[in-house]
């Protein structure tokens, strides 16, 4: 369930970064125009890249944090805790298994 929901919002957040590709086509498109040296085009595309990518990872942490969030109030169980809790049943089986063969 974590997954599919941070999938979900994963995907209207890619939807929102589509526009990557309208920036990479605004810069060229300024220096096919002569309005910006090829030398200028690839400093901005290479100062945009980064502020996308840091934004890109600002918001996949904050959905990251959302989604915890939202699983610990809805009370559901992760992955991790269910792992937990059955490697402790199989270690109460095995103390049980060998108390009885003690009797």
């Amino acid at each position: 369930m974590l997954d599919m929901i941070r999938k979900t919002m994963l995907t209207g957040v890619g939807l929102a970064l589509k526009t990557w590709d309208e920036v990479e086509n605004l810069a060229k498109e300024l220096t096919k125009k002569g309005q910006m040296t090829e030398q200028e085009g690839h400093k901005f595309l290479s100062e945009i890249k980064d502020k996308y990518s840091e934004a890109q990872e600002k918001l996949e942490s904050r959905v990251d944090q959302s989604v915890k969030a939202f699983l610990k109030k809805a009370d559901v169980v992760t992955k991790d805790e269910l792992k937990g809790l059955k490697k402790e049943i199989r270690d109460l089986k095995n103390i049980i298994t060998t108390l009885s063969d003690k009797e």
